[in-house]
């Protein structure tokens, strides 16, 4: 009997921690901050650019399938529309901590601050927009002018377009000249 009580109480402790498990499919990540529709999010900085495409990817499954982004740690975006209450959203994730901080994000929406708003855009590792219909996805940096051939090594789109084209023929990057 007290074998059974001592082996039953492991099962539950691992069946537990299976089903609590975290997603390894994608990196670790967390949310620094969130002002209305802008939501910051850090990740390690040893985080590649392929894992955060993987990321930026399972919060397009997210906003294509249910546009429940709550699983994902997100508060609502648009909380007083009952049926959809993540009608617009955009995802700025960083490596440096300090650029996801409720405080960076305000300055940056604001505008009040050149330097904070110029830093925060270069800072910028990946970019996820959904906007009604429509999204978009960006590795890297926000770019001043048109995206060439140069800054595709260090910043590329991944797609942009409206949410109805199945993912297999979402509009991707335009090729640079």
């Amino acid at each position: 009997m007290a074998l059974g009580v001592f082996v039953g109480s492991f099962v539950l402790i691992w069946g537990g921690m299976y089903l609590s498990r975290p997603d390894r499919s994608i990196p670790p990540y967390s949310i620094g901050s969130q002002e209305e529709t802008a939501v910051a999010i850090h990740v390690p900085s040893w985080t590649s650019d392929q894992e955060i495409e993987t990321l930026i990817e399972r919060f397009r499954k997210v906003g294509r399938e249910s546009r429940n982004f709550g699983s994902l740690k997100v508060r609502p975006t648009t909380p007083d529309d009952p049926t959809n209450r993540y009608r617009r959203l955009t995802l700025y994730i960083f490596s440096d901590d300090t650029w996801a901080e409720p405080v960076m994000l305000h300055k940056y929406l604001t505008g009040e601050d050149r330097d904070v708003r110029g830093g925060f855009g270069r800072a910028l590792r990946g970019l996820y927009r959904l906007v009604e219909s429509e999204e978009e996805g960006r590795i890297g940096p926000m770019l001043e002018g048109p995206e060439t051939a140069a800054t595709q090594v260090y910043a590329r789109q991944l797609f942009k377009g409206p949410l109805n084209v199945p993912l297999d023929e979402a509009v991707g990057p335009a090729t640079a000249p």
